[in-house]
């Protein structure tokens, strides 16, 4: 039984940080790379970021222009976890956010995706 679970959205003002959350289960985890998917009211999904599986000790990531220099990523394999680290928060911001499981070993924004979570809302006031 696979399953992603989200945790850590809540309200939180513009300029304050959170850290989201996914718990990963029947699944491989350490061999493959892990992402991040938004998506606003009427807005379709987008990528966030990903990360990569580790290779030779190295972790890569990838991330969206939007989020480059206030987002992280970064995974504990020895828990099944992936972490979005996210500040200074701004309206636009504010979103479900889903955890993504690639069939693939690369963080790439156009990652195939074999499993999604079921979401956590973000909401960022002004």
């Amino acid at each position: 039984q696979v399953q992603l679970v989200e945790s850590g959205g809540r309200l939180v003002q513009a300029g304050g940080s959170l850290r989201l959350s996914c718990a990963a289960s029947g699944l491989t985890f350490g061999n493959r790379a892990m992402g991040w998917f938004r998506q606003a009211p009427g807005k379709e999904r987008e990528f966030v970021g990903a990360v990569g599986a580790i290779t030779w000790s190295t972790t890569i990531t990838d991330y969206a222009d939007s989020v480059k220099g206030r987002f992280t990523i970064s995974r504990d394999n020895a828990k099944n976890t992936v972490y979005l680290q996210m500040n200074s928060l701004k309206p636009e911001d504010t979103a479900t956010y889903y955890c993504a499981a690639s069939r693939n070993r690369g963080a790439i924004k156009n990652m195939v995706v074999d499993y999604w979570g079921k979401g956590t809302l973000v909401t960022v006031s002004a």
